[in-house]
């Protein structure tokens, strides 16, 4: 699907030591871990793994050589363009282990947060720009009224926060993952952001997926030939679902004592992208007060977030916010958090019309030929039992029992009366007494 949204600018690779915007300390203590860590020799192995551009993988290096903790070992290898080896010499071996004793963390080189916070700008959520066409192709599945996609369009937009509401089983999870199908585009997603000497990774392969990696030709003339930064990912815009695990916990830095490095929170992780809160009024916390913990975040596009020692310091938030709840609004918040959610979408169940084309719609793609008597028979005697409340998730439902059933019998597929009562049966619990 082709997105109108303006072109991420891409992070340009560092063409020296001072332009990765770290210290040299940092940067040669990093260059010994990783070295030490994974028993590397050449250069263009190195400059892979600790994704900086060749020419300033040398020039660290040779810096290196300079303050006697790394040696050339005399050998050049065949298989690789005629590469001159190299290896930790006692001093550098002795770094490398004083340098782990601080923070366990090597590879990739991380990229400072104020570096971080001005690539979050260009690649904006809300750079998005939403078209009905976007928004219907990406829902294409589901049916879903006019009013509610003249609803969606602008908040998805808008790139705000969005509550949606209503009875369970009417499609707020399907809604939701559509929304985040239509976004599309892509963005940069560094694997780790450096703050005050601490290291904290945010690249996640769970959350981001379809990653591509810039690859540094070490045969090309130019002198540098990667297209980015290699310090960060080109990404699907991240998308995080959590439901009633969700603990405010899962807010904070993560941070690892034997490691001695940070994890980034989960909104984190899914910024540039959308995070979606599902089934809210079912954690351990409250709702009132999980809401009250987003309010700086939705009112000031920034988080605030601290490291081990208690320091606090800001980082970009940038993310649509979807909060999904079967409870009505009035029920688990206050006023002055409803204010703070940019949009509120009641997701209803369909009517009895709407109803009757998902029905059609999903006996078609299960082939499963519709039957005139059985409908009827669903919709005046089984229907009025719950006083004729419909839920997009029923027709789906009805239809895998009649198929399981048929399967089961040894007959084609197919709906009857008969069919539609033994269905019936598994979609609700009857209230009884259970004798133990």
């Amino acid at each position: 699907m082709n997105m109108q949204v303006p072109n991420v600018v891409a992070p340009s690779p560092p063409r020296s030591l001072a332009e990765t915007g770290l210290s040299v300390v940092m940067l040669r203590d990093l260059l010994l871990k990783t070295m030490f860590r994974m028993n590397l020799e050449r250069a263009s192995e190195i400059s892979r793994i600790i994704a900086l551009p060749l020419p300033v993988t040398q020039e660290l290096i040779d810096l290196a050589r300079g303050q006697k903790l790394l040696e050339a070992t005399g050998t050049l290898h065949a298989n690789s363009g005629g590469e001159m080896g190299y290896q930790l010499a006692d001093a550098g071996k002795a770094r490398a282990l004083d340098a782990l004793s601080q923070s366990e963390y090597y590879g990739a080189a991380p990229v400072p947060l104020e570096v971080y916070r001005e690539q979050v700008r260009k690649q904006s959520i809300r750079n998005v720009q939403m078209t009905r066409q976007q928004l219907t192709g990406a829902m294409g599945h589901l049916i879903l009224p006019d009013e509610l996609l003249d609803h969606l369009g602008p908040a998805v937009g808008a790139g705000r926060s969005i509550l949606m509401y209503g009875p369970p089983g009417n499609g707020k999870s399907s809604i939701s993952n559509g929304i985040r199908d239509a976004i599309g585009d892509k963005i940069y997603v560094p694997k780790a952001v450096e703050y005050s000497g601490q290291v904290i990774t945010v690249y996640d392969p769970i959350v981001h997926s379809a990653a591509e990696a810039s690859v540094d030709d070490p045969t090309s003339l130019r002198r540098t030939s990667n297209r980015f930064d290699n310090r960060y990912v080109l990404c699907e815009r991240p998308t995080v679902i959590t439901g009633g695990e969700l603990s405010l916990e899962m807010l904070d830095l993560t941070y690892n004592p034997t490691a001695r490095t940070y994890t980034a929170p989960l909104q984190m992780k899914a910024t540039g992208g959308v995070f979606i809160i599902d089934d809210l009024g079912r954690q351990q916390e409250p709702p009132q007060k999980i809401v009250n913990r987003w309010i700086v975040p939705l009112e000031e596009n920034r988080d605030i977030l601290a490291l081990q020692s208690g320091e606090k310091f800001e980082v970009p938030f940038d993310t649509l916010v979807i909060f999904s709840t079967n409870f009505h609004p009035n029920e688990i918040f206050d006023k002055a958090a409803l204010r703070r959610i940019f949009f509120k979408i009641k997701i209803d169940g369909p009517n009895q019309e709407i109803f009757l084309k998902i029905f059609a719609m999903v006996a078609k793609r299960k082939n499963i030929p519709l039957d005139e008597q059985a409908l009827l028979h669903l919709l005046k005697v089984k229907y009025p039992t719950i006083d004729n409340v419909y839920a997009n998730y029923q027709p789906v439902f009805l239809i895998d029992q009649m198929i399981a059933i048929c399967t089961f019998e040894g007959i084609p597929n197919q709906m009857s009366p008969e069919l539609i009562d033994r269905a019936w049966a598994n979609m609700f619990v009857r209230d009884e007494k259970i004798i133990h």
